[in-house]
């Protein structure tokens, strides 16, 4: 209560009626191997499909070590998500090494790598067939910096120059005394006083980087070139020096999630008798030579005289994974080795972040085998996302049937778990491939995610997402009739069907439940909604007095939040007090209770059920003269 020690007057602000925000249920989540990309530390939400191929590679099949090769779903089931119309994902890729032990490689299996200019070798961050990168090192070179005086312009602290003496030339540091302001030329292969310097270049590096792709003939070939950035010499320089960005670990998350290439051999370029002013010069000459640094001033120099040009070599995209690289794996290492990024790898990385509500693992159901896949690594991997999703509460696990299944198998494979945090869809869409226009088969799950997400967006999550055009596609894998989804719509196999005139539509909307309670998808996503909503929306209810002014607001405001919702349509009953009620006083807890801190609240809704089956009964009827 407020002490009021001295006469006048107060004014006091009163917080007014609490309110709930419903919550986001149209954010995704997907795991599975890609072509590139980082393989620890937190996903990174993604807003488009072009977001994802700067960060994870394109959707070029995947060539895996021990299985061949194999199309790769995650990419095509990102964009099948953004085309269906979601618009927020989180990505997590995995990684299955070639070998166990680090080794020379930090444990990636052929992870790119050449020799490189000088003492300096060039290298893939990621690995990754994608990581056989070809990066083109350019030297740009300033205008004469130097003026009468002497002194510089248009120059830092830190900046590296080719300065020209009255019998020799080289790289140097730009410093400049604290005290007088004084420019001064630091370092290089021999002394040269400001004073004597007949010329001062400011040179730079310009680093790009073209991926491997695959044209419209599916030929190899590389794509346009990639500007990385232009950096300085100086590793002193922060943020610019081109040794403090391309390293395993850059200063900035965002450096190291699109920045695709580190230098190596730094460290012994500077454990040498090098200074901090001579490493500049050390790093310019190792990776262009001295023929370069010459003749680069010369305004008749052409452009390819000015560059370095390193095609890397010997990436693989791994081995398949299996279920342990779904799991997540505490002794996860990878380039990067970062402590705090390590522990984000597998499903427990998407832990972290509240927002998701969609999981799924495009492929996966494949088991990552040929052919007609390994049912058996499929099933686990599946019973993992599903548990990921049982664990966190609020999600729900959007699964698919391994590829070329019959109706029985899809049956089979439906009847081997059960779970309300799950819906599974067969069978496969036939889409035409983004790298070159063939058609090809992919696993449904990621484009239902995006269904979802566009059905809870114009209609709300109440709304079952069936009977929606699923626009990707160009086929399906097999044309179901009625007869076959009267053995599997039952059980909870989720049918796309074709119909004439309407086209392709998902055409059920059931989880993989046994309970009739929780048969429903959109019930089940639905009561996610509110528990999450009501969840996130009375954390101020904590620690506050557990009393009868605080058990009325929060009756109060979860009343006002489902009040709204039986506006909306989302509860049935023609009045309010038929939709819900919501029960917080003496009656819903005991003197234990108060003694143990708790605040019960009950609450109960009467959601709406999809129109899943529409019956009109007609009859004949003889007409009568009043009629």
């Amino acid at each position: 209560m407020p002490q009021y020690l001295a006469p006048g007057v107060y004014v006091e602000e009163i917080p007014g009626p609490r309110t709930i925000q419903g919550v986001s249920t149209s954010t995704a989540a997907f795991i599975g191997p890609s072509r590139f990309g980082p393989t620890s530390g937190r996903p990174e939400l993604l807003t488009s499909y072009p977001d994802f191929v700067r960060i994870y590679g394109d959707a070029v099949d995947l060539e895996f070590e021990d299985n061949g090769r194999l199309p790769n779903y995650l990419a095509l089931g990102v964009k099948g998500f953004f085309d269906e119309g979601g618009s927020s994902l989180y990505v997590m890729r995995t990684f299955a090494f070639t070998g166990d032990t680090p080794g020379d490689d930090h444990g990636f299996g052929g992870v790119p790598r050449d020799t490189g200019p000088g003492q300096l070798s060039v290298r893939a961050r990621f690995p990754g067939q994608a990581g056989n990168l070809r990066v083109t090192l350019t030297l740009r070179v300033g205008n004469n910096a130097l003026t009468a005086g002497p002194s510089l312009t248009r120059v830092r602290e830190f900046d590296s120059v080719w300065a020209v003496g009255p019998t020799a030339s080289g790289v140097f540091t730009v410093r400049r005394d604290p005290v007088t302001g004084a420019w001064t030329l630091a370092g290089g292969s021999f002394p040269l006083p400001l004073g004597e310097a007949t010329a001062a270049y400011p040179i730079t590096a310009l680093v790009e980087v073209q991926h491997p792709t695959v044209d419209s003939q599916g030929l190899p070939a590389f794509g346009a070139p990639q500007v990385v950035g232009e950096f300085g010499f100086d590793p002193r320089a922060v943020g610019t020096g081109i040794s403090t960005v391309l390293t395993a670990n850059p200063l900035t998350r965002r450096s190291a999630i699109t920045v695709p290439v580190a230098l190596e051999g730094l460290d012994a370029l500077a454990g040498t008798d090098t200074s901090a002013d001579e490493l500049p010069s050390a790093i310019a000459l190792a990776l262009f030579d001295r023929t370069i640094l010459e003749t680069s001033p010369a305004a008749t120099t052409p452009l390819q005289r000015r560059q370095r040009v390193v095609t890397l070599t010997g990436g693989t995209d791994g081995n398949a994974p299996n279920v342990t690289r779904y799991d997540g794996d505490p002794a996860f290492e990878d380039y990067q080795n970062n402590a705090t990024a390590l522990p984000f790898n597998g499903l427990p990385a998407f832990e972290s972040i509240d927002d998701i509500s969609i999981v799924a693992a495009p492929g996966s159901s494949t088991g990552w085998a040929a052919g007609a896949g390994n049912p058996a690594t499929a099933r686990a991997i599946s019973n993992s996302v599903i548990n990921h999703c049982e664990r966190m509460v609020y999600r729900v696990a959007a699964l698919d049937t391994p590829p070329g299944f019959l109706p029985d198998e899809a049956l089979d494979f439906r009847n081997q778990r059960s779970s309300t945090h799950a819906a599974l869809y067969y069978p496969w869409i036939t889409v035409s491939s983004p790298t070159d226009g063939t058609r090809v088969d992919v696993p449904p799950a990621a484009y239902l995610a995006g269904i979802w997400a566009r059905s809870d967006n114009a209609r709300g999550v109440i709304k079952a997402p069936a009977n929606e055009v699923v626009r990707s596609a160009l086929d399906f894998e097999t044309r179901l009739n009625k007869a076959q989804q009267e053995l599997l719509n039952p059980q909870g196999v989720n049918c796309l069907r074709f119909f004439p005139g309407s086209g392709f539509l998902a055409w059920g909307a059931r989880t993989i439940s046994d309970d009739p309670e929780w048969k429903y998808l959109s019930v089940r996503r639905y009561f996610n909604y509110l528990e999450k909503s009501i969840d996130e929306g009375t954390q101020w209810v904590v620690f506050e007095v557990n009393g009868p002014a605080l058990w009325d607001a929060v009756r109060h405001t979860v009343e006002g939040f489902l009040f709204n919702q039986w506006k909306s349509g989302a509860l049935l009953g023609a009045k309010p007090e038929q939709a819900y009620f919501v029960r917080c006083d003496a009656t819903t807890m005991t003197a234990d209770d108060l003694d143990n801190g708790r605040l019960i609240c009950v609450i109960g809704v009467a959601a709406a059920k999809p129109a899943e089956f529409v019956i009109f009964r007609i009859s004949q009827w003889t007409a009568t003269q009043t009629a």
